[in-house]
């Protein structure tokens, strides 16, 4: 990856509540926000944190399957709706499955560098709460190649994808060992979430974490190797965030102080058509983290804070070896001894990540980065993990698909 030609900022973000099941305000019969709703609330929320509206000079919003749960298109025409000194501004809409948040993210990024604007309001959303369970499992297999793969796949298409990567893991590392690792990542990220009041799981109660993550898998109402611990689940929400150039930051009137720098990132895709080649390693995800290491010239030992796509605990594990902080097959261990903890060795998804905070698919890239620029900035509330000078980096995964689409992004407190 080349160098940045010159620095690109992050700042004013915004995340709404990860909204559905969990929360004690939720109710699948009762009417719930819809997707002007959630990005007319994002987009307000990173307004009211710059000092002119007028400064901002594009948006970008990601989001994949709105055409489907929404019966909607065209959602660049929402960023208009939000304030209507945005009415005319250039605006774009960027897909890449569970991965369009990253894509975002990437896309901001090469519009400032290319000098085509200083200030790009970027969001992410996605509003699933509009079919039954069943039914949305079918609309998500489209982040896999339907034509090849759904006939054969599971009724819940990707829990079991990442099923058959648990059961994988499971023959090459120890069902014990495995199963261990996946339970603690769900009391993990319930714990984190308990924190964060816009968490899905911040109501959750559960007396014991871990054991309710041991529960064995049950094939006859699930799939093989995941329990319905082990899943993210089905959310509505929006995040959205500034990205700037240096200029663009003074317009906005954000002092470097608070916010963050990207000093590298990497982004790479897989072959959509194709089934990973082996399910006990995230192939594309390390492509894009040493695509972000190479960019950066930084390595694991210099991160302080991790935002990883954990769509599932199996997923977590392996993300988290994927960025090289431990080796092939260590994970789980790592794990289950406390070190992803946020006051831990490596603070991994600290305000829940996607099985705690939630995964509004679309729209987790940019939610990463709000959190990542939160920690860094010192403003993560109840959430915030304790940043060191010798390690002042964090990292997020935004992954689609079954590891196909991948961006790793890394940053730095400006100031």
């Amino acid at each position: 990856m080349k160098k940045l030609r010159k620095p690109v900022y992050a700042a004013a973000g915004y995340n709404t509540v990860s909204f559905g099941s969990g929360r004690r305000e939720f109710h699948p019969k009762k009417p719930r926000p819809g997707l002007e709703e959630y990005i007319s609330e994002a987009g307000k929320g990173v307004i009211a944190q710059i000092n002119d509206v007028n400064n901002i000079d594009e948006g970008v919003i990601g989001n994949f399957m709105a055409a489907r749960f929404n019966r909607q298109g065209n959602l660049p025409g929402f960023i208009p709706f939000i304030d209507p000194a945005l009415e005319y501004r250039p605006c774009t809409r960027v897909e890449g499955a569970c991965g369009s948040g990253g894509l975002a993210l990437y896309t901001a990024i090469k519009t400032i560098c290319s000098d085509l604007a200083d200030v790009v309001l970027t969001m992410g959303v996605e509003v699933q709460n509009t079919v039954k369970a069943i039914y949305g499992a079918d609309i998500l297999a489209g982040a896999g190649h339907y034509k090849s793969q759904r006939k054969n796949g599971h009724a819940y298409f990707f829990p079991g994808q990442f099923s058959d990567r648990a059961g994988t893991c499971y023959e090459k590392f120890g069902y014990d060992y495995m199963r261990k690792g996946m339970a603690h990542w769900y009391a993990r990220a319930v714990t984190n979430a308990r924190k964060n009041p816009k968490a899905q799981e911040y109501h959750n109660r559960i007396e014991d974490l871990v054991a309710a993550g041991m529960t064995p898998p049950n094939p006859k109402v699930f799939c093989d190797h995941l329990n319905v611990y082990d899943c993210s689940k089905v959310s509505d929400g929006c995040s959205a965030l500034i990205f700037a150039s240096e200029e663009g930051l003074q317009k906005i009137g954000i002092d470097k102080k608070d916010a963050v720098e990207v000093v590298g990132f990497g982004q790479s895709q897989a072959d959509v058509t194709r089934l990973p080649e082996d399910r006990t390693r995230l192939t594309t995800t390390r492509k894009s983290v040493e695509k972000a290491y190479e960019m950066s010239g930084l390595g694991p030992k210099e991160l302080g804070v991790l935002e990883v796509h954990d769509c599932f605990t199996i997923g977590g594990l392996l993300h988290v070896e994927a960025t090289g902080v431990v080796g092939y097959g260590e994970a789980a261990g790592f794990v289950a001894e406390g070190k992803t903890a946020i006051d831990g060795e490596m603070p991994t998804n600290a305000t829940g990540g996607l099985v705690g905070f939630g995964h509004y698919t679309g729209g987790t890239g940019v939610r990463q980065a709000v959190d990542l620029l939160h920690q860094l900035t010192g403003k993560a509330g109840d959430c915030q993990v304790e940043i060191k000078s010798d390690r002042p980096y964090g990292m997020l995964i935004s992954m689609g698909g079954n590891d196909r689409t991948v961006t790793a992004m890394i940053f730095r407190q400006a100031a």
